[in-house]
């Protein structure tokens, strides 16, 4: 009996462990990632490659294919005119559309430094809002500094984790959903920088009146990724509200109840102002409508 005992505690010791090793990697790596990953600001820009994919001049890149569809906009928008006289068609008048076209041509053309605007307007509001906490708090609004303040308040560290105890647990539940943040902060990074890459086209759209609903779609999906990692500050400040010092079950609830709210958050913004998932399994879907 005392033998199986034994190899019993030698079978959880060894669990626990494990779990140690693979919760301490998350903790040392994955959340000063996270903080890269969410809060994004026009640093993403500055990338030489992605630089030249989008163009640097109107003669290369994604706006060098831009200005030459500006020119079947042009050929396109004539032959409409010339067979409106036989249709009896609705359609802008030509000093209305060359207006159009001069402005929205200049906002093609300067699509880096437009966006480059948009992207800091939005990471700046975030960091209003972390700041805010930052003078309340006297600690830095982010994610490397939730796990130690969370870590201290579950008592985990090298030596006393038991993943078989509601603290492990809850530790578990954290971790889990610190890996499925990356996962979707991840894509959100990505799908950034592709509608980045689309901004040009976007501008394009808008000289002519059928085409203008991919400005708006453009707009909408963009502003929802970005308006996240406002959602997110919010989340984060609220959740350093929370008085550490108080070890008590409820507390430790509310850190799951945080990191379900940051892994939602995506879909809070979807539901309030439409937008592209950031859910892998949804992503697709989302984007068609």
């Amino acid at each position: 009996m005392e033998q199986s005992q034994d190899i019993t505690q030698i079978i959880i010791n060894t669990i626990n462990t494990i779990f140690e090793n693979i919760f301490s990697s998350i903790d040392n790596n994955l959340y000063s990632l996270l903080d890269e990953l969410t809060f994004i600001n026009s640093d993403i820009l500055n990338d030489k490659y992605f630089q030249d994919i989008l163009g640097t001049s109107a003669s290369s890149g994604i706006l060098l294919i831009a200005n030459v569809l500006l020119f079947a906009f042009i050929l396109y928008y004539s032959i409409k005119f010339l067979l409106s006289h036989l249709t009896y068609d609705r359609i802008d008048k030509p000093s209305s559309f060359f207006i159009k076209m001069i402005i929205y041509a200049i906002c093609m053309n300067s699509s880096f430094f437009v966006i480059q605007l948009f992207i800091d307007l939005m990471s700046n509001i975030s960091l209003f809002i972390r700041s805010i906490g930052e003078d309340l708090f006297n600690q830095s609004i982010c994610f490397s500094s939730l796990i130690t303040n969370i870590n201290s308040t579950i008592s985990v560290d090298t030596s006393s984790l038991n993943i078989f105890t509601i603290e492990g647990l809850i530790k578990s539940i954290l971790s889990l959903s610190l890996l499925n943040l990356v996962f979707t902060y991840s894509l959100r990074y990505i799908l950034i920088k592709v509608f980045v890459l689309i901004t040009p086209f976007a501008f394009l759209s808008l000289i002519l009146s059928n085409t203008s609903w991919f400005f708006k779609a453009w707009l909408k999906n963009l502003f929802s990724l970005l308006f996240i990692q406002i959602i997110v500050s919010l989340i984060l400040l609220l959740m350093f509200s929370v008085d550490f010092s108080n070890t008590d079950l409820f507390n430790k609830f509310i850190y799951v109840g945080g990191m379900y709210g940051l892994i939602r958050a995506n879909s809070l913004v979807r539901d309030f102002i439409g937008g592209v998932s950031t859910t892998i399994t949804q992503s697709v879907k989302s984007f068609a409508k």
